[in-house]
């Protein structure tokens, strides 16, 4: 869980979950690892890890000035998703029960691959929707 920032325990914590864990939940937890600067916890796992981070989304993310390259994917946790405020799950491949107490979100995020889309310009696509979305959540995982 090395993408977990901020060491406040009452601080907001979110579980950005995918399938594989190199693609759209690291998109997600570091956008909003940048944008939260410590005030929210930041983690994000695979229902089925992959072996490496997918290269374009560390490099969208990259040209936002967010270094992800330390990233691995991991697999979802008991331990994490016991402790964490809000899960959200990017895509319609993993799968993952709502656990009580505990908001639950399938986000069905763009993917420009069924438009024709591909390379850098689908990932940017994909980086932003994402982005928009988690600027959303960062606003209410944040309200007082």
């Amino acid at each position: 869980m090395s993408q977990e920032t901020g060491s406040t325990s009452n601080a907001p914590s979110v579980l950005f979950v995918c399938s594989k864990n190199g693609g759209k939940s690291q998109l997600a937890a570091g956008l909003m690892s940048q944008l939260a600067g410590g005030t929210v916890r930041v983690y994000s796992a695979g229902t089925t890890p992959g072996s490496s981070l997918n290269p374009q989304a560390v490099e969208s993310l990259a040209e936002l000035g967010i270094d992800i390259g330390g990233e691995h994917p991991k697999p979802v946790t008991d331990e994490v998703l016991d402790t964490v405020d809000a899960v959200i799950v990017l895509g319609t491949e993993a799968k993952l029960e709502p656990r009580d107490g505990t908001r639950y979100e399938v986000w069905k995020t763009d993917e420009p691959s069924e438009r024709g889309i591909e390379g850098m310009e689908r990932m940017h696509l994909v980086r932003d929707d994402i982005r928009a979305r988690v600027q959303k959540l960062y606003a209410e995982l944040t309200a007082k």
